[in-house]
């Protein structure tokens, strides 16, 4: 039974360990807070409000975290090194930073979009969806053109 606990224990320590060395430092943004679907007109008119609500809160998300980094890289995972910008710890420190701010002041506006939003008509939670996926389209097409 001590073989067993210590091999688990052992176990989800190396696990761990490889979480945090699998993070990379410096990254801008990662995948998991974009858009991964875009919506026609008609897709949206099928949703109820509630559906409605929370890809508005998606897609205001991305932008939140994508549009201060935008003029040094519209790409997820793009790390201050991949750009040539030096990883010491004052740079670090400034992106960990802005990241922070960036998740509480997404908590507030998620607050607001819940409680205020469902008052809204349903074709301006339509409206502004639309616009917000062609907005982050625009973001992700960067000074190139390229997605």
């Amino acid at each position: 039974m001590k073989k067993i606990i210590l091999l688990y224990t052992l176990l989800i320590f190396s696990i761990s360990t490889m979480n945090a060395q699998g993070k990379k430092k410096g990254i801008l943004f990662g995948n998991d807070k974009l858009v991964t679907q875009f919506h026609t007109i008609d897709e949206l008119q099928e949703l109820n409000k509630g559906k409605l609500i929370e890809l508005y809160l998606e897609r205001t998300r991305e932008i939140f975290v994508v549009l201060p980094y935008l003029s040094l890289s519209n790409k997820p995972g793009t790390s201050l090194s991949d750009i040539g910008i030096k990883e010491d710890s004052d740079n670090l420190k400034i992106v960990e930073k802005n990241n922070e701010i960036a998740d509480r002041a997404f908590e507030y506006t998620t607050n607001t979009i819940k409680e205020l939003t469902p008052y809204s008509d349903t074709d301006k939670i339509i409206w502004t969806i639309l616009y917000l996926e062609e907005m982050i389209k625009k973001m992700r097409l960067g000074a190139n053109g390229n997605i």
